[in-house]
């Protein structure tokens, strides 16, 4: 469990880009292809659409594109950035790290970086790792992204699992805030890995090196025990914020934005609920994306930006549970 933040220097959010494919995969699309319906996925999942990438387009391709588009809101080049955190389960290989893939095709000289595996909780974990290299001073500016193709590792003739997941990604900068007020103010992380078992890609690693056979017993897909899941997510996101709350001497009706990762409509309102948070206060865009894993918060983001739901000082709370099991909160003013 991680400790209150204490940081020499307050952090913040300067730019946000996000980016998803264009190509849609429509809930009428996967009842041609998998035993479901439109009505069956809404019910339990809240998704009505994802979007998918066509072939040949990589997790770097996407995480390039939302870069580049925190990098123009920032009126940044990429030769201002000077570390990468790529938060992701989906590489475009074992190695290079997806960071170098990254960096080289930003053009982001002299950056280094690296990739952070975290499954769902990944961008938070990327989030405030990054923080701690402009919090000490090491480094001005870092890049952080997340992204995901997870059609990449879905079995679509397994119901349970490619009904929930698309492609996407989303990128912020963070820098040294000028007004202490603004920015990231504290986090709280935690991993539990007995509930490895329950959601995971059993295949390709060195355990069980890629095969025909690992291949014939798809081992190389998501594999989930959706029950499991569903009860610890609930459980868990709710308790890290009711904890980050209670902590920081915040109500629920006091925040402005509640940014959770985006995984199930029904973890999201069981968490608010708790919370006792504002209806409209809550952030969902699962129904257009479906889970893009790292990639959901950032997307959600941009969302609640849209919809004006995120400004300036605005106090935001984000929260994930994802694979691992890991899990996250993080409380923030706006910045941007």
């Amino acid at each position: 469990m991680s400790q209150p933040v204490r940081a020499t220097q307050r952090v913040k959010i300067s730019a946000l880009g996000t980016y998803v494919p264009p190509r849609l995969l429509t809930n009428a699309d996967l009842e041609k292809m998998v035993e479901t319906s439109n009505e069956w996925i809404m019910s339990r999942t809240g998704i009505r659409e994802r979007h998918i990438v066509d072939p040949g387009v990589a997790t770097s391709d996407l995480a390039v594109a939302a870069a580049k588009r925190a990098l123009a809101e920032r009126g940044l080049e990429p030769s201002d950035i000077e570390a990468i955190l790529v938060a992701t389960v989906t590489p475009d290989m074992f190695f290079p790290s997806t960071a170098c893939l990254v960096q080289h095709k930003l053009g982001a000289d002299g950056a280094w970086g690296f990739d952070l595996s975290a499954a769902c909780s990944a961008f938070l974990y990327a989030l405030q790792t990054g923080a701690q290299f402009v919090a000490t001073g090491a480094h001005k500016r870092v890049l952080v992204i997340g992204a995901d193709v997870m059609s990449s590792i879905l079995d679509y003739s397994d119901r349970s699992t490619c009904i929930l997941f698309g492609d996407g990604a989303g990128a912020v900068i963070l820098e040294a805030s000028e007004d202490d007020s603004l920015g990231l103010i504290d986090f709280l992380h935690e991993v539990d890995g007995s509930g490895g078992c329950s959601l995971f890609m059993p295949g390709g690693g060195s355990l069980h090196p890629s095969t025909h056979e690992t291949v014939d017993q798809k081992m190389h897909y998501v594999h989930q025990d959706g029950q499991a899941v569903f009860k610890y997510a609930v459980r868990k996101m709710a308790e890290l914020c009711e904890k980050m709350l209670v902590r920081n001497g915040i109500k629920g009706t006091d925040i402005a934005a509640f940014i959770p990762h985006q995984a199930n409509k029904r973890i999201i309102s069981a968490t608010a609920d708790r919370l006792s948070l504002r209806p409209e206060s809550v952030i969902v865009n699962i129904d257009r994306y479906g889970n893009t894993t790292a990639g959901t918060i950032p997307l959600a983001m941009e969302t609640a930006r849209q919809d004006g739901k995120l400004k300036k000082g605005d106090l935001v709370l984000l929260a994930s549970v994802g694979a691992g099991f890991t899990a996250g909160a993080a409380l923030l003013r706006w910045a941007c």
